[in-house]
């Protein structure tokens, strides 16, 4: 079995990959999204930390938190977003995957994998990495050929505060970084 070692960092800044189950191409659907940002906003409402940067692409999501100076319960965060997404995606009439009998057994339900990737953030100068590839993973990913096509990111936030150019992203801001996708 493997050990997961998770880097618990008080008030730290995180990079997270979490993926549907099986690479279920959902989350950009009519119906995921609004459940997913409620998931969101009612985690964030018991359990607060800010969102730098965020992108809902159809089978994972890239997000770069900050937790509360005193807080470092990310995976916390995490799972009930999970939970709460699952539960209200379901009732709104999506469907899930059928998942092995071992992953039933464990109380999966074939919506999301169990686990999520984790990179603590060290510095600006890997925040700044970070976000950017956040913002240009759409491109990447053969969604959008310009960042700004792409209506499911932070990114559009970003250019009205003026940190980003409209035409940011004609090429790779972040060549050779490799997250888990």
């Amino acid at each position: 079995m493997r050990c997961y070692i998770r880097n618990y960092v008080p008030g730290g800044t995180f990079f997270f990959t979490v993926v549907t189950y099986e690479r279920r191409r959902m989350l950009t659907d009519a119906l995921a999204r609004p459940v997913f940002r409620s998931a969101l906003r009612q985690v964030r409402a018991k359990w607060p930390f800010d969102i730098i940067a965020i992108v809902l692409l159809p089978d994972h999501v890239h997000t770069v938190w900050s937790l509360p100076a005193d807080e470092c319960d990310y995976s916390l965060r995490l799972q009930k977003v999970k939970e709460i997404f699952t539960k209200q995606y379901l009732a709104a009439g999506g469907t899930a995957a059928i998942p092995t009998p071992s992953e039933a057994f464990h109380g999966q339900r074939g919506i999301w994998q169990p686990r999520f990737w984790e990179h603590t953030v060290a510095g600006e100068d890997d925040l700044k990495r970070c976000v950017d590839y956040v913002h240009w993973n759409p491109v990447k990913h053969g969604f959008v050929r310009r960042v700004k096509d792409y209506a499911w990111s932070s990114f559009h936030r970003y250019v009205s505060a003026g940190e980003y150019a409209g035409d940011w992203g004609a090429e790779d801001p972040c060549p050779g970084l490799e997250m888990p996708e």
